[in-house]
């Protein structure tokens, strides 16, 4: 199906991919993982000739058509949505034009109805009578309601862009389809639309996501791109976790046992070189130190940082009550008599339609917005860490270092040798804890976020999807921090991985008011289904 044969890639003398070949048969799907700069967009834009490589080719079919999901959410302002989508079989589009170019001619001659006959063909071939129909589809199933096949695509929101362009990638049946972050600003109904849509597609699929329940749902096969180098694993993330954890465990397991025979080696030549009965074997024994290596580890770029959170105090019995909050912003009734009580105990998930209503909760527990009516109380010895979704206020215009940024939140030790290893831990090193951090990426100002918050030592977390901006590696140190902690959870978040493994509650934010029942996520989703919610 796709065939990329021996490509590298270089820019500016810097290699970015180095000799990768990959075979990707018919109906399987790809993911594509690897640490932050590892090349894996590089990859995919080169497979779907956006890039040239600077050695080796890419090979597809000429009968198959290949579809890529666009990144440009400006490309098609001119257009109508259903336009947009329909651009997804270009050639389908072109046909639509060219019958209604000729159609709209005064002087239509024998020659243009023959032409006009060959389009109609070709036209109902490709399903065209069914693309409007079709193009309905893609979007209601993502979310959107269907009149806004006929809006303008200049007059949508970013999201909903996303949404469209999403679905010209699927549009058509295309033989091939190259994604690139799919889940990206997706809410979970529509991320579990499309892990439905991709199972049951029969074409194939090559994605690059930090999602991880979405890989594990959809792959049939993992590539892992890391220093440059590609290795191919059957099987979904999970596995591909696992096997990879599993390699280096084995690597170093058995590097140990290596480390530990040469080290008893080393002891009886220094004892017996010298004695002339035990000359023989220490010369035996520095034979065999000879042949002994140590394997070395495979190379990888991958960095977690430490993501581990600690309490000054326990908690009581009650930790937080709510009663009857309600919230009208500008003619909308965001949260309607919510009510609930938290205990020790709870790690909740906050879902719901609205993420305006779960913005505005989380805004009122942590004081920066009033209820219009209800109350809520923290108990007495709840002490909370906050992980807004806009961080922006922390960082812009602040010409801190990361260092000076981060000792302003340290209550116990503020010696640069302290703060040197934390931040170390989280992946701030050498001269980078004297960046300003009004210039850091987003991924940098979420692991300091996360920094001051474990710094807190708080009971209690409230975090607004905190995965936002991350990629794998520290995805996985904030899913496993939030498991291990002991105290409890307020969460809203997009990570289905996230919500399943760390949630013991859940709480769904509706118009009525709220639905509260204990049980994972997955639990709560099977509930909704078999009471038809």
């Amino acid at each position: 199906m796709i065939q990329a044969e021996h490509i590298t890639k270089t820019f500016n003398g810097f290699m970015a991919l180095d000799d990768m070949s990959l075979h990707v048969p018919k109906g399987t799907i790809y993911g594509l993982v690897g640490p932050n700069g590892a090349g894996k967009s590089t990859f995919l834009k080169i497979l779907c000739g956006q890039l040239k490589p600077t050695t080796g080719e890419v090979t597809i079919p000429k009968n198959l058509r290949m579809s890529v999901l666009k990144q440009d959410h400006f490309a098609y302002d001119a257009y109508t949505v259903l336009n947009t989508i329909i651009m997804g079989n270009q050639r389908l589009y072109d046909i639509m034009q060219q019958k209604d170019a000729l159609y709209a001619k005064e002087d239509f001659t024998e020659e243009d109805g023959i032409l006009a006959s060959e389009l109609e063909a070709e036209f109902a071939e490709l399903d065209g009578w069914e693309a409007e129909s079709n193009a309905s589809k893609l979007i209601q199933g993502l979310g959107l309601p269907e009149e806004l096949l006929y809006q303008q695509m200049a007059d949508l929101s970013g999201n909903e862009k996303v949404k469209v362009l999403l679905a010209q990638a699927l549009f058509g049946n295309p033989d091939i389809i190259l994604m690139d972050e799919p889940t990206n600003h997706l809410d979970i109904d529509a991320i579990a639309w499309l892990e439905d849509f991709l199972s049951e597609y029969f074409g194939t699929v090559i994605v690059v996501s930090h999602d991880r329940h979405f890989l594990n749902d959809i792959c049939t096969h993992i590539v892992d791109i890391d220093y440059t180098k590609i290795k191919m694993y059957v099987g979904n993330y999970e596995f591909w976790y696992e096997s990879s954890q599993m390699m280096q465990r084995l690597i170093k397991q058995q590097n140990k046992k290596v480390e530990d025979k040469i080290a008893e080696l080393k002891t009886f030549i220094a004892r017996f070189s010298a004695n002339k009965s035990k000359s023989k074997q220490a010369t035996s024994r520095r034979k065999l130190l000879d042949n002994l290596t140590v394997e070395e580890l495979p190379a990888s770029s991958r960095r977690y940082p430490f993501i581990g959170f600690d309490m000054d105090r326990e908690l009581g019995k009650e930790v937080l009550q709510v009663s009857g909050i309600s919230k009208t912003v500008d003619g909308v009734k965001l949260l309607n008599n919510v009510s609930f009580t938290l205990g020790r105990t709870d790690k909740v998930a906050f879902i719901g339609e609205s993420e305006q209503a779960i913005t505005m909760l989380f805004k009122i527990l942590m004081e920066e917005e009033q209820p219009d009516e209800g109350t809520f109380k923290w108990g007495v010895s709840a002490s909370t860490s906050y992980f807004p979704v806009d961080n922006s206020a922390y960082f812009n215009d602040n010409d801190d270092s990361i260092l000076d940024w981060i000792r302003q939140y340290s209550t116990s030790d503020e010696t640069e040798t302290f703060l040197r290893g934390f931040l170390g831990r989280m992946l701030f090193s050498g001269d980078d804890i004297y960046k300003p951090v009004k210039v850091l990426s987003g991924g940098e100002k979420v692991r300091c976020m996360f920094a001051r918050m474990m710094l807190f030592h708080s009971n209690v977390l409230l975090l607004y999807r905190p995965t936002n901006h991350l990629d794998l590696e520290s995805i996985t140190a904030v899913n496993n921090g939030l498991v291990n902690f002991k105290g409890v959870v307020i969460l809203s978040s997009h990570d289905h991985e996230i919500l399943e493994t760390v949630a013991n509650r859940i709480i769904e934010i509706t118009p009525e008011g709220c639905i509260d029942r204990q049980g994972t996520y997955e639990e709560y989703l099977e509930w909704k289904k078999e009471n038809g919610k």
